[in-house]
């Protein structure tokens, strides 16, 4: 087969997503930010929902998650997600609304708004993006901080007495009656890579069944935050995070 055949649209193995901006994202090499985005667009393309989403970004790192992913945004104050995507999704309810959040905007400034949401049973996802540290302000200790872990406000390890225990969030969400689905993954394998993805349009075809709130968690990296090489974040996550963050779903309403 010669080159030209191979770049042939009809002969693409793989290409980028359609909704997939093609900008320079300001995302560090190695973040987990990338890949997840990556899903969402490719979920929203091949459900048919193009026209049909609202993405709701506060403050953290993916604060400029509307650059990247061509669908309707709207930017939320840190920790307002859930209540904007509330909004939305009572004005518009054949929309398909979903907040993407880090852990210090899910489980520290906008823990109210995120779990009164869920307890609700608003008609959204929440996708929650937890690497553990607060990644855009300066590497901080974050609610999900595992103890003993070193962060810039905790340099000799996280500490129970003095910083209490890391904040399972996740868990909180799957007891309440409102959410229908709670799911933890992560994208730091191709096989993993495939479950976020299918937990992702799992997620997405329950906001368009009306049955209550889905949350995805994906559990991530920081190797900037955490200051190691790309491939030294995955391997810690994978030795240390998912013993803590059980990777599989904690709820799913039939």
């Amino acid at each position: 087969m010669e080159i030209q055949d191979i770049i042939r649209p009809e002969n693409k193995v793989y290409c980028a997503p359609e909704l997939l901006d093609q900008v320079h994202m300001h995302y560090c090499p190695g973040c987990s930010h990338g890949v997840i985005h990556k899903l969402l667009a490719e979920v929203i393309a091949e459900m048919g929902l193009t026209e049909k989403t609202v993405g709701v970004s506060p403050v953290g790192c993916a604060v400029f998650a509307y650059n990247y992913i061509d669908v309707d945004w709207v930017e939320a104050a840190h920790g307002r997600a859930p209540a904007v995507a509330t909004a939305i999704s009572r004005l518009w309810p054949e929309d398909v609304v979903f907040t993407y959040q880090g852990d210090g905007d899910m489980s520290a400034i906008g823990t109210a708004e995120s779990i009164h949401a869920a307890n609700r049973g608003e008609n959204i996802v929440m996708v929650f993006v937890n690497n553990a540290i607060y990644g855009m302000t300066g590497g901080q200790m974050a609610p999900t901080t595992l103890v003993g872990q070193k962060t810039a406000t905790t340099p000799y390890g996280r500490r129970v007495d003095l910083n209490g225990h890391p904040l399972e969030i996740t868990n909180l969400m799957a007891i309440l009656d409102g959410t229908c689905y709670v799911t933890r993954q992560s994208v730091h394998t191709p096989g993993n890579v495939r479950k976020t993805k299918a937990a992702l349009k799992k997620a997405f075809q329950n906001a368009l069944d009306k049955k209550g709130t889905s949350v995805v968690e994906v559990v991530s990296t920081c190797n900037s935050g955490w200051k190691m090489s790309p491939e030294k974040a995955n391997e810690w996550m994978a030795q240390n995070m998912f013993e803590k963050y059980p990777l599989g779903d904690l709820k799913d309403v039939k």
